[in-house]
Order: structure tokens, then C-alpha cells, then sequence
């Protein structure tokens, strides 16, 4: 419950705890004392930084304590269960690493052992890995200065030539690459990077950054219009908005919103998840309505997460459907954002929703296809939310909870959603929750935060490919460098037949022999 503020100063509370030696406080005095008092205590709060139930409700180290919600699968790291290891990365982490196989100087396998006099050496089959670790520029150049010679004669110049494969190119694919990574991937501003190259002793304007993107965009478009394209064929949609700005937007004509969007729609197509952006005045729902429209006739009736604001769900055309579920972990945030106030009631729909989460946890664990989830969910998660929706039913009905507190505000956004939220309990695949959105969003939150806006139209089309593209990758655990790199130096290939330069196959069509 917010507090009434009290105007007081440090000067002011000296006087009034003098004068409380000789009378005591009056109701105003008192009141000013307590609010400082209580100010105090707040600023000295640390702040919460995770919607955990054992954070929230202030029991970590509680016996028997439920799974927490969306991490049930995680183990305690005090526990005889948890695996031994100091948290830092193996050799095999560094998958982008330059190996170096370095044999022993003096014996090889099947020489006679040094130290005994009848055994023998062999090789291991697990080397002893020795890792080395150096820093660079994000960006690098190299200078070759080539000899010239001149006739003193005929004034005839010769000129070296450059070593093999230099290319003629000033600017090598990895540097659109890089500079993509860099500003779409990690948020960092074209002059923060300007001046970083500056201070290494590499030079690489902020304007001529842009026009190395803006020329890898358009040879990188192909691959953007074929994810576009198989993400509407997908089996699940999760798609939200997050604000964003842009200098100079030209509008349709009669459209008199003023926001300004950028669209997250993660698409799942079995084992495949891609991930799409789009920024304009279009919300999430209009957006998605646009990528289904790229979708083949015949297919089932996809499912489609998102939060319970309207303008997440598309209209779409006659004949075509999605089945609408809602995200739980909005619902349950709900009841987080009131936990102080109502620790008893909150921690009892708390420990159901994370029961419900670990059930899912476990359908993860055993590996299960979605119909075998479904029956699992419907066996252990269906009466625990039915017992959720009595209780929270009786709580309101029976006049137990104010419905108008934040505590009835919460129950009745479950039960007036409650159709939507549970569809996991009747549909094989259907989701608990949008947080696979939730996390694409955070490098478009990160973008916004550090480079502020986008100039033009044109501007966020580029940053939307370049998101769309890094982001994909990451879903499907693929070196987003080497992806863009890659596409770079099969432009033509990838223009001729885009289907073959997806993430998750552009190495077997780089490991495909020439005409195969």
C-alpha cells in the first residue's frame, strides 16, 4: 500500500527528537518520524530481483518448498544431487576456438614406456587440453604495403602483388557480420563502436558501419523472407509488442495511433524455432495476421500464446483459426506484485501454479511427445488448477477477499481468463507461457536502450532482419557469426534456393560437394 508523503527535512527530525526529551509527540510529529523511519527502511531494501516463489515469499531455505515456476528443473547448487565442477567452461565450450594438435616431442604409441622397462605407451583417446586466451578488436585490419619498382628509363612502375587470397575488397564479410553482432545483437551504438576501433587504432566511422549493414542486408534478404515464410508454417506462435521509436515514420492515411511497436513472434515448427521482428505503427496482432498469411492452405489450426491485451490476437481472413492461449506467468505476476500484502492466500496459488510448472518440467525430463504431456498435465496438473479455481471462487463469492483489493483483482484476471490460461489441460503442445517471447524481446529491449531510436523506416527494416536472423540462431544453438558470414559468401547460392541457408541446415549445404 503506498504511503502518504510527508515533507521533512534531517534538521527538522533533530528538533522534533530534542523536543520529545522534555513532552511527548504530538500525532503530526509522531506521523512525520514514522514516515521517515519507514523511508528508510525502503531505501535500505534490496530490491527484488526475481519473481521466484521462495524470493517472494521470503522462504529460500524452507524445507519441502514447491518447484519454483519456470525453473523446476533447476538443481540446489548445496545439494549431494548437483554435479561437481568450479562453474568455469570446459575445452569443449569453446567451439569457435583454433585447435592446435601438438604431438609428444619424443614418444609415439608403441614405444617402450621411459620409466618401466617392459611397458608401453599408447595414446590416449582424451587428450590434455591447454587453453589460451587472448583479447583483439572487435575489428581488424591488416596493411600490406606491396613493393613497387619503376623504370628509370620508360617510367615503368611494377607493383607486387598481393598475397593470396587478400581479395579485392576493402571490407572482408566479416566485418558486416561483426558490426551486426555488435549493434543488433548486443545493442552497441555505431559511435560507442566508432570510438572503441578509434581508441584500438582502427578507424570505422559510424557512417560507413551503416552502409556495411545496409549493403549485408540486402544480399542477407533472401534468408529473412524464407523464415518469414516457413515461420507461418509453424505449430505454435508466441508474438508480443515492445515499444520502440522512430524519427521519421510515414503513416497510412486515416491510421491515427501514434504508438510505436517493435513485434516479437517466435515461431516452433517441431524441432525448429524462428524468431521474427517487425517494427512500425503495427501491433503484434497485425503483424502475426501478416506472417500467416505466407501459411499453406490445409495445415491444422495453429496455437498462439500471448498476453490477454487484444491487440496481441490477428484477425484473420474467412476460414482461417488459431487456438488463443494465455500466458499463466502474467497471471501469476499478478499475484507476486501482492505478495507482501497478502502472504498467506498468495503463497497457497504460488505453490500450485509451481506444482503445475514442475509436472511440465517433468514431461521435459521424460522426453514425452505432446500427447503423452497432455495426459500427464491432465492427470497431475488438471485438479490442481480445478482446486485453484474452487478456492479462488469461494475466496470472492463467500466475501473472504475485498474484489476490488489487489489480491480480488488477481483472482478474477485467472477466472475471468480462465479458459485460455488452461488450454494446456485440453490441447496436445499448448504452452504454459509466452517467456520464450519474453526473452526475444530483451535484445530489442537492449537495442532501444543503448542506441535510443531508429532514424528512419528503412533503418528498423535492417534492424529487424539482422534481430530476426541473430535471434534464430541462438534459439537453435548455431553460431550466428559464421551463419551470417556464411550467407555472405554464398549470396548467389542463397538468392537461388533460400530453403537451403537456414540455420539449422546451412552446414550440410556447405558440406555438400559442388553440383551434389
Amino acid at each position: 500500500m503506498k504511503r502518504r508523503r510527508v515533507e521533512v527535512n534531517v534538521g527538522e527530525l533533530d528538533q522534533l527528537l530534542e523536543g520529545a526529551k522534555q513532552v511527548p509527540l504530538s500525532d503530526p510529529d509522531c506521523e512525520k518520524i514514522k514516515s521517515a523511519l519507514h523511508a528508510l527502511v525502503d531505501a535500505l531494501a534490496k530490491p527484488r530481483s526475481t519473481e521466484k516463489s521462495s524470493t517472494v515469499l521470503g522462504r529460500k531455505d524452507e524445507p519441502g518448498a514447491q518447484p519454483e515456476t519456470g525453473s523446476s528443473t533447476q538443481q540446489d547448487p548445496t545439494s549431494d544431487s548437483h554435479p561437481p565442477g568450479h562453474g568455469r567452461n570446459g575445452a569443449d565450450a569453446f567451439e569457435s576456438a583454433r585447435k592446435v594438435e601438438t604431438q609428444h616431442p619424443r614418444l609415439k604409441s608403441g614405444d617402450r614406456c621411459p620409466e618401466c622397462p617392459n611397458g608401453k605407451v599408447y595414446v590416449q583417446k582424451e587428450p590434455k587440453s591447454l587453453i589460451r586466451i587472448v583479447g583483439q578488436a572487435p575489428i581488424q585490419a591488416t596493411v600490406y604495403n606491396l613493393e613497387r619498382l619503376r623504370c628509370n628509363l620508360c617510367g615503368q612502375v611494377f607493383t607486387a602483388e598481393a598475397p593470396e587470397g587478400v581479395g579485392a575488397d576493402k571490407y572482408d564479410e566479416t566485418v558486416g557480420s561483426m558490426v551486426a553482432q555488435l549493434k543488433y545483437g548486443s545493442g552497441m551504438p555505431f559511435n560507442r563502436l566508432e570510438k572503441l576501433e578509434q581508441r584500438l587504432g582502427v578507424p570505422l566511422p559510424a557512417t560507413t558501419q551503416w552502409e556495411i549493414v545496409e549493403e549485408t542486408a540486402e544480399l542477407l534478404e533472401p534468408a529473412y523472407e524464407e523464415l518469414i515464410r516457413q515461420g507461418a508454417q509453424g505449430e505454435i506462435f508466441h508474438n508480443d509488442d515492445t515499444s520502440m521509436k522512430i524519427l521519421k515514420l510515414a503513416r497510412p492515411d486515416g491510421d491515427t495511433r501514434t504508438g510505436v511497436f517493435t513485434s516479437g513472434i517466435v515461431s516452433i515448427r517441431g524441432s525448429d524455432k524462428i524468431a521474427l521482428f517487425f517494427t512500425g505503427w503495427q501491433h503484434a496482432g497485425e503483424n502475426l495476421a501478416d506472417v500467416l498469411r505466407h501459411r499453406a492452405s490445409g495445415l491444422s489450426a495453429p496455437i498462439q500464446m500471448c498476453d490477454a491485451l487484444s491487440r496481441n490476437v490477428p484477425k484473420l481472413s474467412a476460414g482461417a483459426e488459431a487456438l488463443l492461449a494465455y500466458c499463466l506467468s502474467h497471471g501469476r505476476r499478478q499475484f507476486v506484485d501482492v505478495a507482501d500484502n497478502f502472504p498467506d492466500e498468495c503463497r497457497y496459488v504460488l505453490d500450485t501454479l509451481g506444482a503445475v510448472y514442475g509436472v511440465d518440467a517433468e514431461a521435459r525430463e521424460q522426453g514425452l511427445s505432446w500427447e503423452a504431456r497432455l495426459r500427464l498435465h491432465q492427470e497431475k496438473s488438471r485438479p490442481l488448477m480445478e482446486g485453484l479455481h474452487q478456492w479462488m471462487t469461494e475466496q470472492l463469492n463467500g466475501n473472504k477477499t475485498e474484489p476490488n483489493s489487489g489480491l480480488g483483482k488477481a483472482m478474477k484476471y485467472l477466472l475471468r481468463h480462465w479458459h485460455k490460461l488452461t488450454l494446456f489441460l485440453r490441447v496436445p503442445g499448448a504452452p504454459l507461457d509466452n517467456n520464450i517471447r519474453e526473452r526475444a524481446l530483451k535484445m530489442v529491449v537492449l537495442l532501444r536502450k543503448n542506441s535510443l531510436f531508429y532514424r528512419t523506416q528503412y533503418g528498423d527494416d535492417v534492424g529487424d532482419l539482422f534481430t530476426s536472423l541473430i535471434h534464430t540462431c541462438d534459439l537453435n544453438k548455431v553460431n550466428s557469426f559464421d551463419y551470417l558470414t556464411e550467407l555472405q559468401r554464398h549470396a548467389a547460392e542463397l538468392k537461388a534456393n533460400p530453403t537451403e541457408w537456414m540455420p539449422w541446415n546451412y552446414r550440410d549445404t556447405l558440406a555438400r560437394p559442388p553440383g551434389g
